[in-house]
């Protein structure tokens, strides 16, 4: 038995846990948020703690992000993962919340992958947050928009997380090699390109490129030296499982989602079949098709969406194995259909148009007048009921007054064509004008 052997059969805990900052010194990454000045910061220093929900790939540190705030302000830290756990913890945590609260202390709740809870599951937050007697942070890797309830949502602050630039994992490699109990005694060597690689492999996943490193140095021969072939087999062994709830999962997805977007349906299969194999639910699958058909398709095939619906319904009566076989045919369509994110590009456009001017009051001729009173006020007046007009259509002004902005440009793609032309032999070109 080697040296590095019997140093690993000292059961310590994986490199990435061991590596883990306890502390915003030696914490790299997300300078936007904990930068002298920057929000995060600020309310670590001043201990002003609110709920949140921390947003961004794999392995950007939101755990440890967590953790690094529970400890600096003293606060009663529990993690639970909603992959493991339901209402029942929860009312755990919030009761042990109450008590903390009487002794004045605060209570952390830190949730892993947030947006695995059902709204029954978010629901039962609501009070509590809203209450403060727990101070919620929740982890997630998808859009909060679409898997966080509005009033949960509403009652939390958003902060999105980056992918970790290389300069990062450098510097997370350097301190890894110098202070880890195990890789400080071995004085492994590193060749600068194989660095690199082994940095370029992680795609900005502290935590990825970290445990990658921890297979090729179980991998190490007497030479104590990570070669190009040693690093080749540890990342492949790091993809040879896959993982329901790590890296590999969101990696995957991502690929699947991708393919499909991208119009390959065979690189699409090929990916539903690795997720299908590793175990991964069909719902999850089928769900991200609905999503991907409405962002990704929209009018370019207006029956992708309720194709993926249908398919969400089917998988969901029918389930494994035989939904497989639904999944692969809307996996196909998908992959196969005309693509369009015009209607994507206009609801965010709208979004942010309202955001930015605020609401603003409905033009007269658009109310309705259900009492005589409204009436007397003008509600209705003037309107104009296309119906009554040649081609069902009359040229009026349905936007707020002095608002002329386009949000829909509708694409060349399929069926979103011929929309294209409908609605500039009716409005000229307001919907192709950039």
């Amino acid at each position: 038995m080697n040296r590095t052997q019997t140093l690993f059969d000292t059961h310590l805990p994986p490199l990435a846990d061991r590596l883990r900052p306890t502390s915003l010194n030696d914490y790299k990454g997300q300078s936007h948020l904990v930068g002298n000045g920057k929000l995060l910061r600020r309310i670590i220093e001043e201990k002003k703690l609110f709920s949140m929900i921390f947003w961004g790939p794999p392995g950007t540190g939101k755990t440890t992000l967590a953790r690094i705030i529970a400890q600096t302000t003293n606060a009663v830290m529990k993690e639970i993962s909603a992959v493991s756990s339901g209402v029942k913890d929860l009312r755990t945590v919030i009761s042990m919340g109450n008590t903390n609260r009487e002794m004045g202390k605060q209570t952390l709740l830190f949730i892993d992958e947030i947006h695995r809870f059902n709204k029954s599951q978010q629901d039962a937050l609501l009070h509590a947050v809203e209450e403060g007697t727990i101070i919620l942070i929740g982890a997630t890797t998808e859009n909060p928009s679409f898997e966080v309830i509005s009033p949960l949502l509403s009652r939390c602050r958003v902060l999105t997380l980056r992918t970790l630039e290389e300069s990062h994992l450098e510097s997370i490699l350097g301190h890894a090699f110098n202070t880890d109990i195990i890789l400080s005694q071995l004085h492994i060597k590193i060749e600068s390109n194989i660095q690199g690689k082994l940095i370029q492999s992680a795609g900005g996943d502290a935590r990825k490129m970290l445990n990658t490193l921890d297979v090729a140095v179980q991998l190490l021969g007497e030479e104590k030296k990570i070669t190009d072939e040693i690093l080749s087999e540890a990342i492949q062994s790091k993809t040879l499982i896959y993982d329901k709830t790590g890296d590999y999962h969101y990696d995957t997805i991502s690929a699947f989602i991708k393919s499909v977007r991208g119009s390959d349906p065979d690189a699409a299969i090929y990916w539903l079949a690795v997720m299908l194999e590793g175990g991964e639910k069909p719902e999850f699958i089928a769900r991200r098709l609905i999503i991907l058909a409405s962002e990704d398709i929209g009018n370019a095939d207006p029956n992708g969406l309720i194709i993926a619906t249908s398919a969400f319904q089917a998988v969901h009566v029918i389930g494994m194995p035989e939904a497989a076989i639904i999944l692969g045919q809307i996996t196909t369509y998908l992959a196969s259909a005309p693509k369009s994110n015009a209607s994507y590009n206009a609801i965010n456009q709208a979004l942010k148009n309202v955001k930015e001017n605020g609401t603003p009051s409905v033009p007269l001729h658009l109310r309705n007048a259900p009492t005589e009173l409204m009436k007397n006020s003008d509600y209705g007046k003037d309107y104009k009921y296309p119906h009554s007009y040649p081609d069902h259509f009359v040229n009026v002004n349905y936007l707020p007054e002095k608002n002329n902005v386009s949000f829909y440009r509708p694409s060349n793609q399929g069926h979103e064509k011929w929309i294209k032309e409908r609605l500039k032999s009716l409005w000229g070109n307001r919907f192709t004008k950039k």
